[in-house]
């Protein structure tokens, strides 16, 4: 596949979302919401969880999520996602190198890399039920790579997709960021076009975003020593109109 190969563009599905390293510790228990003959169950984690009472500490924050049907019937078609980060996570990009959208789509996974390495700021994985017709459904997976970008002016996520299966396929899917006041500080959001056909009905994603753009401060009350807090609220939306949504509570430690 020599060169950048003309890939067809199958899997916008494929991901989720957002947001999102794959490696969860023992003490990640997932989070289920379930309706309408589907089940979300995700999972996140944030490292390390010594934090600064004041201030802030580099940290990689994570997130998971498993997509089943809990009845008969094909899963219906995730179209969107959502994932809010606690107001005590900062999100910041200053200093590191935009990649452009037009570096990386289409791509292999190595020649993402060697287009924008150093905008590189996560990365993760996906599975997906690929459904062709005349054929029965066969399980794919492939890589995630998460590259600091701009959309439209504003600040932006390029998740470069990439899988082999049936056919080696890439896609981007951007995330937009934005900023809120209240429990949640960051916000991602990315829609699914609706492109992919009879493709990318998603049964897991991760995705990882690196000490390097997250900080944050452990919020724990003077006197205490720990806290348990909101890390993440998530929703995912499918095609008919159907959204789950769960939130991550974990626990932090002030840092002696």
């Amino acid at each position: 596949m020599g060169g950048k190969a003309r890939l067809k563009p199958v899997a916008a599905a494929l991901l989720a979302a957002t947001a999102l390293a794959t490696h969860f510790g023992p003490a990640a228990i997932a989070e289920v919401s379930q309706k309408d003959g589907v089940r979300v169950s995700v999972s996140g984690s944030m490292r390390p969880s010594k934090l600064p009472r004041t201030g802030s500490k580099p940290i990689a924050v994570s997130v998971a999520g498993k997509i089943v049907a809990t009845k008969a019937g094909a899963l219906p078609k995730l179209s969107a996602v959502s994932v809010a980060i606690n107001q005590n996570g900062r999100f910041n990009t200053k200093g590191i190198p935009l990649c452009r959208l037009g570096h990386i789509n289409p791509s292999t996974t190595q020649e993402a890399l060697i287009a924008c390495r150093p905008a590189l700021i996560g990365e993760g994985s996906f599975s997906a039920d690929v459904r062709i017709p005349d054929q029965s459904p066969f399980p794919s997976q492939g890589k995630i790579l998460a590259f600091n970008g701009k959309l439209r002016g504003k600040p932006a996520i390029f998740a470069h997709i990439y899988g082999t299966k049936p056919v080696p396929t890439s896609y981007v899917l951007p995330f937009t960021i934005s900023q809120a006041k209240g429990t949640y500080g960051t916000i991602l959001q990315a829609s699914l076009p609706s492109v992919t056909g009879e493709w990318g009905y998603v049964t897991g994603i991760s995705l990882s975003l690196d000490q390097k753009v997250m900080s944050a401060a452990c919020p724990a009350p003077a006197g205490f020593t720990k806290a348990v807090f909101p890390l993440a609220r998530t929703a995912f939306s499918f095609d008919g109109g159907l959204t789950l949504t769960s939130t991550l509570s974990r626990t932090c430690r002030v840092a002696s």
